[in-house]
């Protein structure tokens, strides 16, 4: 069976650096692991109603069925194992899941709401672009791990 995974980032016009860390280990997954990034507009508005706007975006770009999981500075700190254990369990499962990553402001109570839990890359706040290169690269060393690829050593 076949994974489905989406990223969707608030953030367009990435640095070259950004584009081509993420397009490093995208470019290494396998076609029955698909992972697609959806970017969502940064909004042109401050604060709060940045953050109001951009979950919007992000929650009209979400299918009902998804498996939501929002990147939050003060999430479950998941190690490479446990995430690689999850996306087993979504793939034999046949489910659908979607990480939200917010923009410079974070993500709005409404995204973290419809997220099934929150997931801690680490407990440094991270730029958000930044975020995008160590998500592709942790989802990459996990399905290394499910495929016993010599990489996750």
């Amino acid at each position: 069976m076949a994974a489905r995974l989406r990223i969707l980032a608030v953030g367009t016009r990435m640095p070259a650096w950004v584009q081509a860390g993420f397009a490093e280990y995208h470019k290494r997954m396998p076609r029955d692991f698909a992972v697609e990034l959806r970017e969502i507009p940064v909004s042109r508005r401050d604060g709060a109603r940045a953050v109001a706007e951009e979950g919007e975006a992000l929650l009209a770009a979400l299918a009902p069925e998804e498996h939501v999981v929002a990147l939050e500075v003060g999430g479950e700190p998941w190690s490479t194992a446990d995430l690689a254990a999850r996306l087993r369990a979504w793939r034999d499962e046949g489910r659908r899941a979607a990480f939200l990553i917010g923009g410079p402001d974070g993500l709005s109570d409404a995204c973290r709401a419809r997220a099934a839990g929150q997931w801690s890359l680490s407990r440094l706040t991270l730029p958000h672009p930044l975020v995008r290169i160590v998500l592709m690269e942790q989802i990459y060393r996990a399905w290394t791990i499910l495929g016993a690829h010599p990489y996750h050593r």
